[in-house]
């Protein structure tokens, strides 16, 4: 049995890596590394599959926004970054025997033709309960419904 397409929203600082930079990616993918946070890395190593819908969010950013649409084309994996102590994941109680921490991989979609801002999905009523417009909400990555995924391809003109 066929399991239905799950949706989530992956947060990042497009001044670390930006939807651009997925885009100039090779096979314009990437590994979602550097999730330092347990209920985050519990939704990629427990919950995402392969096709799985993302919305990639920039943070920090002025304005916050969502900026496009990706897809998990790996399933969770050990983050090697946290074995590197060059790295700035870097995590001495992580190891190969014992990983910490889980990355997917994603590819991107589409690129909105505008940023959707913060500000813009706060007063769009279809997505009044999703967990990115809860006060203090601050998961990297979240789940999303599949009525806000596509409201927010709506809003974006991708529907």
């Amino acid at each position: 049995m066929t399991r239905a397409r799950h949706y989530w929203l992956m947060k990042t600082e497009p001044s670390a890596y930006s939807i651009q930079d997925l885009a100039g990616a090779p096979d314009q993918t990437t590994c979602w590394d550097g999730v330092r946070n347990y209920q985050a890395r519990n939704f990629m190593r427990d919950k995402m599959q392969l096709r799985d819908g993302v919305l990639l969010y920039h943070s920090n950013a002025n304005p916050p926004a969502v900026v496009g649409t990706a897809s998990v084309v790996r399933e969770a994996y050990p983050d090697h970054t946290a074995w590197d102590p060059k790295d700035k994941h870097f995590d001495p109680k992580s190891s190969p025997d014992n990983p910490r921490w889980s990355m997917v991989d994603i590819q991107l979609d589409a690129i909105f033709d505008r940023p959707l801002p913060l500000d813009e999905l706060r007063g769009v009523r279809a997505l009044r309960a999703m967990e990115l417009l809860r006060k203090g909400s601050r998961l990297s990555v979240q789940p999303v419904r599949k009525s806000e995924f596509d409201a927010i391809l709506k809003l974006a003109g991708k529907s």
